[in-house]
């Protein structure tokens, strides 16, 4: 029928979703000014560096920033 698993075989590792600036806007409610200034004073997550000029942050950290918003 199906393969049979090996339960010695690595678990597969949960990759990261990156999003932009405009998506973490949107789930934020808040302005790149404020993004940015909060960041500086570490009230916010630091983005990944993607090459240039290009960020974006982990998906996960942006939802758990959320989450202690609401706690």
């Amino acid at each position: 029928m199906g393969e049979a698993i090996d339960p010695a075989a690595p678990k597969p590792r949960k990759v990261p979703r990156l999003i932009r600036l405009p998506e973490v806007k949107h789930r934020v409610g808040l302005g790149r000014s404020t993004i940015y200034r909060w960041m500086a004073e570490g009230r916010f997550p630091k983005p990944v560096q993607l090459g240039g000029y290009v960020v974006a942050w982990p998906e996960d950290e942006i939802e758990h920033w959320i989450s202690a918003r609401l706690e």
